[in-house]
């Protein structure tokens, strides 16, 4: 009874993670719909958070009914004269309003008021993502310019060597000038047990033995990974790999890259009050393409880990233009590596494994929300790019396939026929239909 309970609870946090992140994003696309609109002079009727029965409802001072609905798996606006929620066709009043009221619909308004207005959900979605990830380096701040101990992770007592407020001046010998300079550094690092360290502490400087700066510790575990299937837990800490010690994250990458597809025997050490405990697990590590830095993929054997270093570094507050930076930065990264997968994914040199569908997000936005808010908001603003991505894609039923029709009457000077339009609809409406079975059936299968 208790197993049914934990499963019922995992599945209706994952669901209510889904679809609080997925409100958000959807009203965001859709109020750019609809002030982008309102600011062209085009009126709107409905703006709806979910679709199907009506639970709550207001009219405000321009006449549009704001609701929400019981479905909150998406969301529209309807605008004045529309026929349907996505804005195709008339509901045959237009042909009765005069001029000055057909100007304030979606038939009727001028060529680039409408195309405003059909951009300004993924430019929203843009936005959102941007301010997200800038607001939060001006909240939590970033990694202090000298590598600073902030506060120290759990770990087995005898590797729990660094304070807060260490300062690390070098490691083996090697001066760390920065966060980022302790990752370029990891290779030449020997794998021992304890490395030496030059640190200031308390105003002095000292030299003090501990772990690698990014030791074998499952930081996140990924959902629907192999780690993920047999229990693993973030925090973590991964002792031995087949009875062989583990030193470093590197170690274990090693470990996991030497047994391929077979299996691996893993020693785990797991902070659940007083000194911890040990667990053994047996997996089995799964063949993924992994995004390189500079582009393009690599395969590896993965168990669905990722690292993080021995301690949370300190930090401190951004300023304005760094915050911006970073946010510009952040989704930028988002777009071109999301383009660059779909790219090499349309070309078969990587696994349509690596799309995830509605199970997938679902299951990644409760992981997040679980690490916390600033995770979980991450994570929104992650998906929000992606969100805004897709619907520039030139599908009909999407924004972006409204804009191809609308750059097609900006050529040809008239709109396509609306038997025409209908084909195309259709055509989209399939082609969504049969992308999101596809990306279910991913779900479902890759493992």
């Amino acid at each position: 009874m208790a197993d049914l309970a934990n499963m019922f609870g995992g599945f209706a946090w994952m669901i209510l993670a889904f679809v609080v992140a997925l409100s958000i994003i959807v009203a965001i696309h859709e109020y750019g719909h609809y002030i982008v609109g309102r600011w062209c002079g085009i009126k709107a009727d409905v703006f709806s958070i979910g679709f199907g029965p009506v639970l709550a409802s207001k009219v405000d001072r321009h006449g549009t009914r704001w609701q929400v609905a019981a479905l909150p798996l998406g969301g529209y606006v309807k605008f004045r004269g529309d026929a349907n929620a996505a804005s195709v066709g008339d509901d045959g009043t237009v042909s009765e309003m005069s001029a000055s009221e057909r100007a304030e619909t979606m038939t009727g308004a001028a060529l680039w008021r409408r195309s405003a207005t059909v951009a300004a959900g993924p430019v929203f979605n843009f936005i959102l993502s941007f301010f997200l990830f800038a607001g939060m380096a001006l909240i939590l701040g970033r990694a202090a310019e000298t590598p600073t101990v902030g506060t120290a992770v759990p770990l087995p007592a005898e590797m729990q060597t660094l304070e807060p407020g260490d300062v690390i001046l070098a490691i083996e010998g090697t001066e760390v000038e920065s966060i980022a300079a302790i990752g370029a550094m990891l290779e030449d690092l020997p794998s021992e047990p304890l490395l030496s360290y030059t640190v200031e502490r308390d105003g002095a400087v000292t030299q003090v033995e501990a772990i690698a700066p990014v030791p074998a510790r499952a930081a996140t575990v990924q959902p629907r990974s192999a780690a993920w299937d047999i229990g693993m837990r973030p925090g973590d800490v991964i002792l031995t790999a087949d009875g062989a010690p583990l030193h470093s994250f590197a170690d274990l990458q090693a470990a996991v890259a030497a047994v391929g597809e077979g299996t691996v025997a893993l020693e785990v050490w797991r902070a659940d009050g007083g000194a911890g405990e040990r667990l053994e697990f047996a997996l089995q590590p799964r063949i993924r393409d992994v995004p390189l830095p500079d582009g393009g993929f690599e395969t590896r054997a993965l168990i669905g880990i990722t690292s993080s270093l021995a301690f949370e570094a300190a930090t401190e507050r951004a300023g304005p233009v760094e915050a911006i930076t970073f946010g510009a930065e952040r989704v930028w990264t988002i777009l071109s590596r999301s383009i660059s997968t779909l790219g090499y994914i349309a070309t078969g040199q990587i696994s349509t494994c690596n799309m995830s569908g509605p199970i997938g997000i679902a299951q990644t936005s409760a992981v997040a929300a679980s690490h916390g808010l600033s995770s979980f908001v991450s994570f929104i603003a992650l998906l929000s790019a992606g969100v805004g991505l897709l619907n520039l894609f030139p599908i009909p039923v999407l924004d972006g396939g409204h804009l191809v029709f609308h750059a097609y009457e900006a050529v040809r000077g008239k709109p396509p026929s609306d038997g025409a339009v209908r084909v195309f609809m259709t055509m989209g409406l399939a082609l969504m239909a049969a992308l999101m079975l596809f990306v279910v059936f991913n779900d479902v299968t890759c493992v």
